[in-house]
């Protein structure tokens, strides 16, 4: 059994569920030359299920080869990337915070998808999986949108919100993965991980 994974993510959320399955892991996150924020843009025409897809690979082809270049210890490398759609627009993360009002203004009292891709690469072996929930928000007046955006917990995070805080208030309904709207879909993620030695 492999005693460890690298965890190419800056979220902490991520890094509370793979404790929560057991998970050894260490951080493996990109230095200050690397232009991380470059990978997500969307490319024209994108669905949104391509682009998690890519920008999960895109993660992983990155971290693969930070580990390589930094001589650490040989190990599997987990990515995990999250999107928000809206039909078939794609909501990352807020500028600012109107851009933030701006796309829970238009989540207020929809029905939207939340897509969470994960890669592992352990050596020449490469498997991924893809979650897909589906969550309803009520109708949010002004002063709410405002009052949470003010709070700052929508920055940073993909649809300027995130499930397992403030907004939690806001949400009538989940259908899908609560772990997978927080960022790593715990199911998928121990399936992929047990396929490469790693006991869950």
């Amino acid at each position: 059994m492999t005693p460890f994974i690298y965890l190419a993510s800056q979220s902490p959320r991520r890094s509370q569920l793979l404790d929560q399955i057991g998970v050894a892991h260490t951080l493996l996150l990109p230095s200050a030359e690397e232009d991380a924020e470059a990978l997500e843009v969307v490319q024209r025409g994108e669905s949104p299920l391509h682009y998690v897809q890519r920008v999960t690979g895109l993660k992983l082809d990155a971290a693969v080869a930070r580990m390589k270049a930094r001589g650490l210890q040989a190990a599997p490398v987990l990515c995990s990337d999250t999107t928000v759609a809206l039909g078939r627009e794609i909501l990352g993360k807020p500028f600012d915070a109107q851009d933030a009002i701006r796309m829970l203004k238009s989540l207020s009292g929809q029905t939207h998808r939340v897509l969470t891709a994960v890669a592992v690469q352990s050596g020449r072996k490469r498997l991924a999986a893809v979650s897909v929930s589906r969550v309803t928000f009520c109708e949010m007046g002004r002063a709410q949108i405002k009052a949470y955006v003010d709070s700052g917990e929508p920055m940073g995070k993909a649809g300027a919100y995130g499930v397992q805080g403030r907004a939690a208030a806001h949400i009538a309904r989940i259908h899908g993965s609560y772990s997978g709207i927080m960022g790593l879909p715990v199911h998928e993620t121990a399936l992929l991980l047990r396929q490469v030695g790693v006991a869950c």
